[in-house]
């Protein structure tokens, strides 16, 4: 679910971290659904006042969202809770220690199958591209990815669900 709040001047102002004060409309995390809501008029109806939608308002979501998971991974590599790389991936996954598998979606599919056999039913997130996940590792890419057991790997999982919505599928 994402949160949706109205500034004091009428503008639909979309809250992915759900802290900003008064009354939240809340819509399921996808673009379609946000789309279809600021076409037909739903946000004014469920304020009960004149408001006014970017037309742009699932990008900024998207944005919004990409931003909160390239965070979180940049948090666990600061924290020792997130490794980057083919070598560091498979080591950790042998030994038993990751929770999330992060495989980016433009990279070369025989090197993720071999990610991917070794994670034994972890979730597995491909929704961030090299240059994203790159991003988040300080490097200017990266494709393959793992995140330790603990709260930030949930979070992360949490949030890239919602980011899930709002990405078109490649």
């Amino acid at each position: 679910m994402v949160r949706f709040g109205i500034s004091p001047d009428g503008a639909v102002v979309p809250d992915v971290a759900a802290r900003l004060p008064g009354r939240g409309l809340w819509l399921s995390a996808d673009r379609d659904v946000v789309n279809t809501a600021a076409r037909k008029g739903l946000f004014a109806k469920a304020a009960r006042r004149r408001v006014e939608v970017q037309p742009d308002l699932a990008d900024l979501i998207e944005r919004l969202l990409l931003g909160r998971c390239i965070d979180l991974i940049g948090l666990g590599r600061r924290a020792g809770q997130a490794v980057a790389g083919f070598e560091k991936v498979r080591g950790e996954l042998k030994a038993g220690r990751g929770r999330v598998v992060l495989a980016a979606s433009d990279g070369a599919a025989d090197s993720r199958e071999k990610v991917l056999a070794l994670a034994r039913g972890l979730p597995v997130v491909t929704e961030l591209a090299s240059r994203e996940l790159g991003a988040a590792f300080g490097r200017d890419h990266a494709v393959h990815g793992l995140m330790a057991p603990g709260r930030l790997a949930e979070r992360f999982l949490s949030e890239a669900g919602r980011l899930a919505g709002f990405r078109t599928k490649m």
